[in-house]
């Protein structure tokens, strides 16, 4: 063993023995580092499926502890050095000291893991390599190459004459110039270097593969180049028309993971421009930043993100320098030789820890940009004083607590101060003009409790937002833009009157009343003064002569006052007010409104339009939902003949007349959801730009005549009473979204589903099919119902997660995931999800444990999708405590993000998450200040999310993190449903008003819809997502008893679907086809026909401690099983029988997965087809393994009864060597006679059971159309393929030595089968230890009438 406890490599040629397992079991502070070579093709080549079974023979496990370093690991393999690639990006060399191993556990316990047994498991697991990977050499990168550096022996013709000859000689092309050699195959003698800067490169026709360089200038030489391939041909002549198209001489090597510059690059003496930014430049070396005074004419130099630690005091050499930016390279000192650099204009030093500067920077006379952002400045530095060409202070992010006003009169020349983010408590000024020069000032996001700037008399921008105002004092003589939300101000003074001001922001404030000078402002343009408690509005207000925006909603405004004259207005928004009608004089006053909302007040009547027969209303957007208009408002609606977007929803309409309809000819969006309709008007084939018609939550009973529409898009006739549809012939290809779920009556037959084959989201109800032991069937104390809407935006980004029946107990799994402006996160985190808690759940018994590790393994399993992407997640997991099966239910939440749970006891909100948003906690800004992010003047780290903990974006790592919040909650009879949301969601309805909706509507599924809808008629523009889970827990919390009947949905929901199980097994399996997600919208039916839609995790379900009991109601405890649905994206469902289309292939955009091949593997992975644009990824379907019931093999009687109960006509269905193939959703799922219920349980496949369509999709089990498509053979592999990352495992490579070959084969024969007759041989995917308690397998895992033995084989990151 050597020193320090390192061990020898493990190739492919060896195995981890019992000595090295004990070994590693002996202390947690050993383990494995998996070695890369440089030879891993970062795009391995397309060589077919099996390519990826090809073991990489240039990986290693290397065993070692946390105190190896790198120079005993380089001594023992005779290597140079070792390197880190961190989320795929850069390459770092590791120093001889650092130790790989508590790197690497440093980087997991910094993610979130806790536990030093699961950091030691975790470290060894290959799929870690997306996040983190070493490197026993530098990894050859191609294209960095080709970009920094071409170089070759090719024939060269110097001149345009034929006076000269064609001879060999080697080229050269870096920079800006092409160097040629006297001689062939050698640099000696004399160099011809050749400018390209504003010259040119021109094909040479006459000559084949030949180009012609010519530089710039009065004194142009030129050169003829003959390649010997097209390949060079083209490389060449791609990268030298990149550099004769700039204007200026500029090298950009950002991003290279370079330690030093090429050689080359010196010759290119007229580079004036020199990015540097994200390598790891070091001092020395012919290439090292030494070396940079070489560049004579060098005028921009940057070197930010380089993990200096010192300020290379080399760069104050370059005496050309105008600017020069090393921000963010950890830097404390700033030296003295700063002041050589006369010429400096621009500083950048943001991101670093210093706090202070030194004198001689003051001598910098033509310095007029200072950048000292984000570091430990506690106070201004007093050098500014001299620096008079400096306008701005950025001090954003620093600890200066006090500002005093009269240093800034001292430094006359600063004009725009930005201060925000340093926690400043205290703004002092001791003389009536302090700070007069001042004209812009941000002061965001500190803990400002009273602020006085009426000394500040030229002061015309200020931005206060998210402070602890209650006092606010400003003068009025220039101000032009304040800009004071989210604090606690009552009122707000001036003086004089700011007539100058047209933009002011007062919104979420304690304001009871609007001060007389509000309405004195003669320029004032834009007023928002919503989320306040104001009671009225100043009649001279409304009347100005200059305002044209006014936002007054969420206040208690009783009455609006009337407009006397004709004003400018065009947007007005009153929402969320005691409004029981608007001015008379409304819409023929303010004759420039385009905008309108008067959603959630008490209407009753809305103003006419005009005072005459003709209208001259603008008006183009009118939002009225949740009022108590009548079908009469139909009538007023006539003459705003401009509408292009009308929401009426939730009103008292009982019907929308047909004669005034047909006159909207422009409408384009129409909302008349949650009113007492039982017809839509056949005048809206008039509407011929109508794209939108959401007209849910109605009692409709006729299909409207709309699929005659030009531009329809999206139709949602949800929860009403629909029987049947007339159609056309054809539907409009534009149709993209149909909701039809919610119409207990509609009967669809096979032309009308072929008919919708093409829509991209088809969303109906499962019809249900009734069994034997229907009456066995146990119901769950809760149900749900979920609702997505894209909104405005081309694409959904949010998916959801229901499932009723969780594994084999009475528990529920309920989750949420928004991407924000990625849908590929949240489809994966959806699909994978459930599984991954299912497997934590047999790990550990502890809340806190279980939920963070799903939340770190989910993490770690989006690979390289989540390098670049993420997402917040919320999983809400219902359960008995471990101790006791029978006893009170509980409420585990865990969230990162955005996403939030409400929880409703006793009618009032109890919230369940936390908002890990930067603007809403205050700790996790800290947390990202400290650890030197740069936050933009929107709150974004890096000016990418407002969220400081995500799934995904591991880019963003240590900023960002994937630990999530967790918190439990006791479920008591109190409490009446569950709400999941999105951040969309909650920024529009409250809490309250969230749990008020659901009160009132009470059916969960329609409940769900409301809150999306009132989201948007309030605003919101973007994905909105909600789930409602309705909870009837007993005072005993008896998980049997049926639910209470409280609710009044909008028609009886639909049987849930039964399958009959075998004699062994009493009770019936319940479960709803949920599936749902949606296309993009350049992807073909074509493309997406042969996947399938869902996935789980590749853990094996069986290692770990021992697993949690069986639970059961303690009253009656009869055996349920599971049924899960899994939606996706781009619809609502509800539980019972619901059935959506899903997509039969996840897209990914070409820039992000690298046209379907992995940065580590040799070869593509399974099933990833690529298309050129576009990745499809094959699914397997799979979860928690199949759990195999106790009890007799089914005997071929119960198969016979599977077969006459599943309505599968003409013999559909046969039997192949006592195996059942089906092809549901362009899957293939092979299983036993004995496993076909199990596998309608799995919550991967429960809801895939149907009809497959030509497009993909899957139509429910109906008795007039119920197919199984039989396949000739099984699929070969089960495992999943969004496990990322796609290399080979570390497995691959380890065989048996023939010295363990009879220990290996004892070891595998004193494992009892499974299965009689059958041959299941667990894969582990993750490496097992034998720890002091060995893992016990789940009691139906085991055949017979009790438990079996299982000896689990040892092993190491490898599968026997």
């Amino acid at each position: 063993m050597k020193r320090n406890g390192s061990r020898g490599p493990v190739t492919r040629k060896t195995r981890f023995g019992s000595r090295e397992r004990d070994w590693l079991k002996g202390d947690t502070q050993r383990g494995c580092v998996c070695l890369y070579g440089a030879g891993v093709d970062p795009q391995p080549p397309a060589s077919g499926p099996q390519a990826s079974s090809t073991p990489q023979t240039d990986l290693q496990l290397v065993l070692c502890s946390t105190s190896t370093t790198v120079e005993e690991l380089c001594a023992q393999r005779d290597g140079k050095g070792l390197y880190v690639q961190l989320h795929g990006d850069l390459v770092r060399r590791l120093d001889p000291s650092e130790r790989p191993l508590q790197i690497l556990y440093d980087y997991l316990a910094s993610m979130g893991y806790a536990d030093p047994v699961r950091v030691q498991q975790e470290a060894a697991n290959s799929d870690l390599s997306c996040l983190i990977r070493f490197y026993s050499e530098h990894p050859v990168n191609a294209d960095q190459q080709e970009r920094t550096l071409l170089k070759g022996v090719f024939s060269v013709r110097k001149g345009k004459t034929q006076l000269h000859k064609w001879a060999e000689r080697k080229v050269i092309l870096c920079g800006t110039c092409l160097i040629v050699a006297s001689v062939k195959d050698s640099l000696t003698g004399k160099l011809h270097v050749l400018p390209l800067v504003g010259g040119k490169v021109e094909e040479v026709k006459r000559r084949l593969h030949c180009l012609m360089f010519s530089s710039a200038g009065s004194q142009a030489q030129t050169y003829f180049v003959n390649f010997d391939t097209l390949a060079d041909y083209q490389r060449w002549h791609r990268q030298a028309s990149k550099v004769v198209s700039q204007t200026v001489s500029m090298v950009d090597l950002s991003c290279y993971s370079l330690e030093a510059v090429p050689e080359y690059l010196f010759y290119s003496q007229d580079i004036t421009h020199l990015n540097l930014r994200h390598n790891f430049m070091s001092l020395q070396g012919p290439g090292g930043l030494l070396n940079l005074p070489r560049f004579s004419q060098l005028k921009s130099l940057n070197l930010s993100h380089n993990r200096l630690g010192v300020f290379p005091e080399c760069a104050c050499e370059i005496l050309t320098l105008t600017e020069l930016n090393l921000s963010c390279n950890n830097l404390r000192v700033v030296p003295l030789q700063i002041g050589n650099l006369l010429s400096l204009q621009t500083l950048s030093l943001d991101g670093n820890h210093l706090s202070s500067l030194p004198e001689e920077l003051g001598g910098l006379s033509q310095l007029n940009s200072l950048g000292l952002s984000f570091n430990s400045f506690s106070h201004i530095p007093a050098v500014l004083e001299r620096l008079s060409a400096v306008d701005k202070l950025a001090m954003a992010g620093n600890r200066v607590e006090t500002l005093e006003l009269c240093t800034l009169a001292i430094m006359s020349h600063l004009k725009n101060i930005d201060l925000r983010l340093n926690g400043l408590r205290w703004v002092k000024s001791e003389s009536p003009d302090a700070a007069s020069q001042v004209t812009q000032l941000d002061l965001r996001d500190n803990c400002l409790a009273t602020l006085d700037l009426s000394s500040i008399c030229n002061l015309e921008t200020l931005h206060c937002q998210r402070n602890q105002l209650v006092t606010l004092t400003l003068s009025g003589f220039t101000l032009r833009m304040l800009q004071a939300s989210s604090n606690r101000l009552t009122t707000v003074n001036f003086y004089p009157v700011p007539n100058q001001l047209t933009h002011m922001e007062l919104s979420q404030n304690l304001l009871e009343y609007l001060p007389d000078w509000v309405c004195d402002c003669r320029k004032i343009e834009m007023l928002d003064i919503t989320h306040n408690l104001l009671s009225e509005l100043p009649s001279r207000l409304l009347n100005s002569l200059s305002l044209r925006k006014l936002l007054a909603g969420n206040n208690r405004l009783q009455r609006v006052p009337d407009l006397l004259d004709h004003v400018p207005l065009e947007a007005l928004d009153l929402q969320h007010n005691k409004l029981a009608e608007l001015p008379e004089s409304l819409f023929y006053k303010a004759l420039n409104l385009k905008f309108l909302n008067a959603s959630a007040n008490a209407l009753e009547r809305i103003p006419p339009s005009s005072q005459s027969e003709e209208s001259l209303s603008t008006l183009q957007e009118l939002y009225l939902t949740g009022n108590n208009l009548n079908e009469n408002c139909g009538a007023l609606l006539v003459g705003h003949q401009n509408l292009r977007v009308l929401h009426i929803a939730y009103n008292q309409m009982l019907s929308f007349p047909a004669s005034k309809l047909s006159k909207l000819e422009l409408l384009e969006e129409l909302d008349l959801s949650g009113n007492k309709l039982k017809t839509i008007p056949s005048t809206v084939s008039s509407c011929k730009r109508l794209h939108t018609l959401i007209a849910h939550s109605n009692h409709i009973t006729v299909f409207p005549e709309i699929l005659n529409l030009p531009e329809i898009k999206l139709v949602d006739l949800s929860c009403n009473e629909l029987t049947e549809i007339q159609l056309p012939d054809s539907l409009p290809a534009t149709l993209q979204d149909l909701d039809l779920t919610g119409n207990n009556s509609l009967m669809l037959e096979h032309k009308t589903l072929n008919l919708f084959s093409h829509i991209t989201t088809l969303k109906l109800d499962q019809k249900p099919t009734t069994t034997a032991g229907d009456a066995l069937s146990a119901p769950t104390p809760w149900n749900h119902g979920y609702s997505e809407m894209s909104g405005q935006r081309n694409k959904l980004c949010v998916s959801v997660l229901t499932v009723d029946r969780f594994g084999d107990c009475v528990e529920a799994c309920y989750g949420i995931f928004d991407g924000d402006r990625n849908e590929e996160v949240p489809r994966l985190l959806q699909c994978t999800m459930g599984d991954v808690l299912c497997e934590e759940l047999q790990h550990s018994s502890i809340d806190n444990v279980y939920m963070c590790n799903t939340f770190l393994t989910s993490h770690r399993k989006l690979g390289m999708a989540g390098q670049k992407l993420g997402a917040s997640a919320l999983l809400c997991y219902i359960h008995h405590k471990p101790s006791d099966p029978g006893g009170y239910l509980s409420l585990t939440v865990a969230n990162v993000g955005t996403c939030q749970a409400v929880l409703c006891r006793n009618g009032r909100p109890v919230p369940l998450s936390k908002v890990y948003s930067l603007e809403n906690c205050t700790e996790e800004m800290e947390r990202v200040k400290l650890s030197k992010a740069i936050i933009t003047e929107d709150n974004k780290v890096s000016g990418v999310t407002c969220c400081s903990r995500l799934l995904g974006c591991s880019y963003l790592s240590p900023w960002v993190l994937p630990k999530p919040w967790v918190h439990t909650e006791p479920l008591c009879s109190q409490d009446e449903f569950l709400i999941l949301g999105n951040r969309a969601l909650f920024e529009w309805v409250s809490y309250q008003e969230a749990v008020c909706t659901v009160q009132a509507v009470r059916d969960p599924r329609a409940a769900a819809k409301k809150l999306c809808t009132l989201a948007q008629s309030y605003g919101c523009k973007d994905n909105i997502g909600a789930v409602v889970v309705s909870l009837h827990i007993g005072e005993d919390s008896c998980t049997c008893e049926p639910p209470v009947s409280t609710t009044e949905p909008c028609g009886a929901p639909p049987a849930p679907v039964t399958v009959t199980p075998g004699p062994s097994e009493p009770a019936t399996l319940s479960f709803s086809s949920g599936i749902v997600s949606e296309f993009s919208s350049e992807t073909s039916a074509s493309e997406v026909g042969s996947e399938a839609g869902s996935t789980a995790s590749d853990e094996h379900q069986s290692s770990g401690p021992a697993p949690r009991p069986e639970r059961r109601c303690s009253i009656h405890p009869a055996t349920t099983l599971c049924g899960i649905m899994v939606p996706g994206s781009g619809g609502s469902g509800t539980h019972p029988g619901l059935f959506q289309r899903q997509p039969s292939s996840a897209t990914f955009s070409s820039n992000q997965s690298d046209n379907g091949l992995d940065s580590d593997d040799e070869a593509p992975l399974d099933g990833v087809i690529s298309n050129g644009s576009k990745l499809e990824v094959e699914v397997d379907i799979h979860c928690c393994a199949f759990q195999l019931r106790s009890g007799s093999t089914e005997s071929a009687q119960d198969y016979d009864l599977e077969t006459r109960n599943s309505d599968y006509p003409n013999g559909k269905m046969r039997r192949q060597n006592s195996v059942v193939v089906s092809a549901t959703n362009g899957c293939l799922l092979a299983v036993c006679g004995r496993e076909i219920a199990d596998l309608k349980k799995s919550p991967s496949t429960c809801s895939l059971f149907g009809k497959k369509l030509s497009n993909g999709s899957v139509v429910a089990p109906e008795d007039s159309h119920n197919l199984i498509e039989v396949a000739l053979e099984a699929p070969k592999k089960k495992s999943g393929y969004f496990n990322a990352p796609a290399q080979q495992d570390p497995e691959d490579q380890l065989i048996v030595p023939p010295s363990l070959e009879q220990e290996v084969r004892e070891q595998l024969r004193g494992q009892s089968p499974l299965v009689s007759g059958s041959s299941i041989t667990p894969s582990f995917k993750e490496p097992v230890w034998d720890h002091p308690h060995p893992p016990a397998f789940p009691s139906n895992m085991v055949p017979g009438p009790g438990p079996a033995p299982f000896l689990q084989q040892e092993v190491y990151d490898t599968a026997l």
